[in-house]
């Protein structure tokens, strides 16, 4: 049986955070009434003239800067000639022979604990085209421009990812980037950071590269990870079935979770490239790189790092908690408001304060609990007035606005019994009731000491010390 090899390239487009369109000066804010942010520079009307946007300039460099890539002192605007109902001008501006980022590379944590470099072969500079919109026009579809023009950084990965897994692992790095630099929101669900995804497959061990094809505009990391493993098994049973693979364009259909023909290599596109007549080249100094250099964050690998050896985290724990800048300035919050606690602030953020945030479909800085309010709790577990059991109870009603944890515990009477009279009071209640299991725990079935602290915990609504429960019990039935 033959074994084939999955070779995948990733292209990414982030649209970049600007106030204002990349070579106009209309708004790019998302979500107002359908082409009233389009202005007569967007549309291409005859007379006008594009002026780049300074501060689009400026964000792609510092991507460039934050994985280690070149920026070009010169680079060209091409035109990329093709129609589209969305496109209004028949050309988008963009980059073609000469991109203002080359040739950097981003680390990809695997499942297993291993790291991978992935290349990053150019990221250029383009304008957005606007957005076909297929409901509720009775058959006809409408064309909404007021994403025409927006600034996008296209990042385009080299073949070297081998696995959908990865490739997902790659994209999630990138959104990473994007947002620690703020230069894109990274919202997958309004289209401001998408991708379309090279996959062709090869027997395992040949250099040569398969025939591919492109997976055109998805977003959502579940996707893509779903539309390449489609894609891979649909071009292995074709060359299994003894067919060829067509190079063409596909989509994916998250419905049916299968990929379609879009337009095949005989229909593509010469896009005719030529340089933007009315766009100067673009130069870029010293001055400006160091100057956007000096405004560069902490990044996620440099973070991961510092959380290992500041925090004594495992690299698994350190990766999760770096993922979003706004979930790792969370969690040195509650490290700090609870006095040094590392470890239990990574897992309380990484469970149940992670979960809850899914559940309710918020952001980390909408969350109800603050980092003050968690680490104020997990205080309260060191200290022994609570259990770690109690303290989710603490944790869910904080989550629903009844208080801090020391407001909860009082009203609700949480505090942890540490007094050993009382807990020796209640084990000698349990036992008394089950000598039956006493019996039986003394003739070695040693697993129903579980049972008696559970009918101990039941008896104390949960709220005796385990470490104490434990050691007294296995006193009194040893006894």
């Amino acid at each position: 049986m033959m074994e084939w090899e999955a070779v995948i390239g990733l292209e990414i487009h982030a649209q970049l955070a600007t106030k204002s369109k990349i070579f106009s000066g209309a708004s790019t804010a998302y979500g107002a009434e359908p082409n009233t942010q389009a202005c007569a520079v967007d549309l291409g009307l005859p007379g006008v003239l594009p002026v780049l946007n300074k501060e689009a300039v400026r964000m792609a460099v510092k991507f460039a800067l934050a994985i280690g890539a070149n920026v070009a002192r010169r680079s060209v605007f091409a035109r990329k000639n093709y129609f589209y109902p969305d496109l209004p001008k028949g050309y988008q501006i963009s980059q073609y022979e000469l991109p203002v980022v080359e040739t950097g590379e981003v680390t990809i944590q695997l499942e297993d604990g291993e790291s991978k470099s992935v290349g990053v072969t150019r990221a250029h500079l383009e304008e957005d085209a606007g957005k076909s919109l297929h409901e509720d026009f009775h058959g006809m579809t409408g064309i909404d421009l007021n994403r025409a023009g927006t600034p996008l950084l296209e990042i385009v990965s080299e073949p070297d990812m081998r696995s959908a897994k990865e490739a997902v692992a790659y994209m999630k790095k990138i959104h990473s980037i994007v947002r620690y630099l703020e230069i894109c929101d990274g919202n997958m669900q309004e289209g401001s950071f998408r991708c379309d995804a090279n996959v062709s497959v090869r027997p395992k061990g040949q250099s040569e590269f398969g025939t591919r094809t492109e997976l055109k505009n998805i977003n959502s990391f579940r996707f893509v990870e779903r539309a390449i493993n489609f894609e891979i098994e649909r071009q292995i049973d074709v060359l299994e079935g003894g067919g060829t693979v067509v190079q063409e364009t596909r989509l994916y259909d998250a419905a049916k979770g299968e990929t379609r023909p879009m337009r095949s290599k005989e229909e593509a596109m010469d896009y005719r490239y030529f340089p933007d007549p009315d766009l100067l080249p673009l130069e870029i100094d010293d001055a400006t790189i160091e100057g956007v250099r000096a405004t560069l964050p902490e990044l996620p690998d440099e973070k991961r790092e510092r959380f290992v050896y500041e925090y004594g985290l495992s690299p698994y724990e350190a990766t999760v908690l770096t993922a979003s800048r706004e979930l790792a300035d969370y969690f040195e919050a509650v490290e700090k408001a609870s006095d040094g606690e590392a470890k239990a602030a990574a897992n309380w953020v990484m469970g149940d304060f992670s979960g809850f945030l899914n559940k309710s479909g918020m952001e980390v800085t909408e969350a109800p609990v603050s980092a003050k309010m968690l680490g104020g709790m997990i205080k309260r577990i060191s200290d022994n007035t609570i259990s770690g059991k109690i303290a989710k109870e603490v944790f869910e009603a904080m989550w629903n606005g009844e208080g801090d944890a020391d407001t909860i515990i009082e009203s609700k009477g949480l505090k942890q019994i540490t007094d050993t009279g009382a807990i020796e009071a209640a084990i000698d209640e349990v036992l008394a009731a089950n000598p039956d299991q006493v019996a039986q725990y003394k003739g070695g079935k040693d697993k129903l000491l579980g049972f008696f602290v559970g009918q101990v915990m039941k008896a104390t609504k949960g709220k005796a010390n385990p470490a104490q429960l434990n050691e007294l019990l296995k006193q009194k039935l040893s006894g």
